[in-house]
């Protein structure tokens, strides 16, 4: 049967939220104009991927607001773990409520911004404006970020000044503890020109079954000579439908870094893009998946070039037990214009069980002759000569295929810039793998 995928919120709905959150009316107009182009816009069409009968409209209620965080001493044990408590920079919402903010004075007193995507709207609208969903992410893209854009209930705001260089990780964590939670939430971050910043993130579920949907976006500008690096792991319960789109501009000189564990138990479709538009620009991303149970996914990974002399790097790794299966997309894709540009990929796939299937496909699209580029794509089983080696030196067969399985996805986890952020990854793929 298909799903319907037309949103039950009405217009009335929409202008409601909006003016309950006390919204510019250039939000509240572009949160209903996005309502109606989704109505008319196709879904997206993922690369081997049918999502016809997915569910990405009918979620039990749009907003839920939940108790706020007086101190990071009151988080729960699984925040705490990854936050601890002495964080000097950190967001942290809880499910749609904005529940804990903390930044330092010495960013506060050099115009760094870091609230929720709601005071952000208000508060400093001019500079939303300039950024949200204009040259990274367009609203009228498809349904979905049409839809995105007119339901969004949370996310948030983080804009560092041109020549300010912030030395510590600012964090952000998506806390998800009710199963009826719908996450539309929204990134944005903007760094200005010359500046520099480290972003992680995390999206956690800490009930077992979701009943709500997840359409998250995320925009990363980078101006001139900025340099940003940004990691995230997301660990959302099973029964979501899932659309995360993270996209990033980089302009002349500046450099966009992107560690991404994606170890969620739900359905997903998943994009990271990076534009390179400037010239010297870098977009290097690195990702890790653990698929398992009856999971459906699909991961695209792209870098597009316009700037000459920008460099793209993939690296993608993925694990599928049990009878998940998962397509990983990598497009390199050099433009016209674009010389001396270079395009490189790897995307690796490890199957551990029969059932399971996994499908790698490198695609380099190059409209330009003085260009350098390259792919490397494989899928398979745990090589029996290193599982035979590992047991040769009294290991058993169950410690030797997780050691390889964790030397599969060290890549990605070794860079994860926060020490508790790599060792939740660490713990996920444990319990994912087992």
């Amino acid at each position: 049967m298909t799903v319907e995928t037309n949103s039950k919120m009405t217009e009335q709905d929409v202008r409601s939220f909006s003016a309950s959150n006390n919204e510019p009316d250039w939000f509240t107009e572009l949160r209903v104009n996005a309502l109606a182009a989704a109505e008319e816009l196709p879904l997206p069409k993922p690369d081997k991927t049918k999502i016809a009968n997915w569910n990405f409209t009918d979620f039990p209620v749009h907003n839920t607001e939940s108790e706020p965080f007086a101190s990071l001493e009151d988080l729960p044990a699984e925040v705490k773990a990854l936050v601890g408590t002495e964080q000097k920079n950190v967001y942290i919402q809880r499910n749609n409520t904005p529940a804990f903010t903390k930044l330092s004075e010495e960013l506060s007193g050099k115009g760094v911004i870091l609230t929720d995507i709601f005071t952000a709207v208000r508060e400093h609208s001019e500079l939303v404006e300039k950024y949200f969903m204009s040259e990274g992410v367009k609203r009228d893209e498809h349904k979905l970020t049409a839809l995105h854009a007119a339901l969004l209930n949370g996310g948030v705001f983080l804009y560092v000044p041109k020549n300010v260089v912030i030395e510590d990780p600012v964090q952000v964590v998506f806390l998800h503890d009710n199963e009826e939670a719908s996450l539309f939430n929204h990134v944005l971050l903007a760094a200005d020109r010359n500046s520099q910043v480290t972003y992680v993130e995390n999206y956690i579920s800490t009930v077992p079954h979701a009943k709500g949907l997840a359409n998250i976006i995320t925009e990363v500008i980078a101006e001139d000579n900025a340099k940003v690096t940004y990691g995230a792991v997301d660990v959302l319960a099973e029964g979501f439908t899932s659309y995360v789109n993270r996209r990033g501009l980089a302009r002349r000189d500046a450099s966009i870094e992107w560690a991404l564990g994606l170890m969620s138990d739900s359905d997903t479709i998943s994009e990271n893009t990076t534009l390179l538009v400037g010239d010297n620009s870098v977009g290097d991303t690195k990702s890790v998946v653990v698929g398992r149970g009856n999971q459906k996914q699909n991961f695209t990974t792209q870098v597009i070039h316009w700037g000459k002399n920008s460099d793209g790097q993939i690296l993608k790794h993925g694990v599928m037990k049990d009878s998940s299966s998962s397509i990983f997309n990598g497009i390199g894709k050099i433009e016209h214009g674009a010389t001396k540009a270079n395009a490189e990929q790897e995307s690796r796939v490890l199957m551990l069980s029969e059932r399971a299937r996994g499908d790698a496909n490198p695609i380099l699209l190059i409209d330009e002759d003085d260009v350098t580029a390259g792919h490397a794509a494989s899928v398979g089983r745990v090589d029996p000569l290193q599982l035979y080696y590992l047991m040769s030196r009294g290991i058993s067969r169950q410690e030797a295929e997780r050691l390889v399985i964790h030397g599969f996805l060290a890549p990605v986890v070794n860079v994860m810039p926060i020490e508790g952020v790599k060792k939740q990854l660490t713990e996920v793929i444990e319990r994912k793998v087992r």
